[in-house]
């Protein structure tokens, strides 16, 4: 069984620490964990992390975060992975900082990668794992904000939260998406 994992970033070092970048910096976490390292591939960084018998491709679109649907949509179809099997990490503002939200499908909350990837496969039915980055901004301030590094707080509490993630991820390709959003979507 395959499973395609996608952390939606932008490239470049200066986005590397910012709340629109934490889909790359869990999958770099998670790597670091695993010991294996990303190379470059077609539309972006790729690893292979095998499981308990499962293959999880670890991806991170090079595409700049708005264009993340063409990397999706070749892996996907690359791999002969069904969209059931992937799974997008992403940023999210309608979330209290560190909360976790998996679902199955939704809409794009407003977020341009999720939309980018939704127009590219053409539906709205695949897994993803939404991280809260909270909304601590003035109107008018929200590209500043997502594009903008973590505060100190958040720094010292995103290490805890990004192990939640990683097995998150890992969990994924094991448990039923009801039980697996009943685990981590309570915490």
């Amino acid at each position: 069984m395959k499973y395609l994992i996608v952390g939606l970033g932008n490239i470049g070092q200066e986005y590397s620490e910012t709340r629109h970048n934490i889909g790359f910096k869990i999958l770099d976490a998670f790597t670091k964990a695993s010991n294996i390292f990303f190379s470059p591939n077609r539309f972006g960084q790729v690893t292979e992390f095998k499981y308990k018998g499962r293959t999880l491709i670890l991806l991170k679109p090079d595409t700049y975060m708005n264009l993340s649907g063409k990397a999706v949509q070749f892996w996907m179809q690359k791999e002969n992975i069904p969209a059931s099997n992937i799974l997008i990490i992403t940023d999210d503002l309608s979330l209290p900082f560190g909360k976790l939200r998996i679902r199955t499908k939704g809409s794009d909350g407003g977020h341009n990668g999720l939309k980018n990837i939704i127009e590219c496969l053409n539906s709205s039915e695949f897994p993803r794992l939404r991280f809260g980055i909270a909304n601590d901004f003035e109107k008018g301030k929200q590209v500043n904000y997502v594009l903008g590094k973590w505060n100190t707080e958040e720094s010292e509490i995103l290490p805890t939260r990004i192990e939640f993630c990683i097995n998150a991820i890992k969990d994924f390709s094991f448990i039923k998406m009801n039980d697996l959003m009943t685990v981590y979507n309570s915490k």
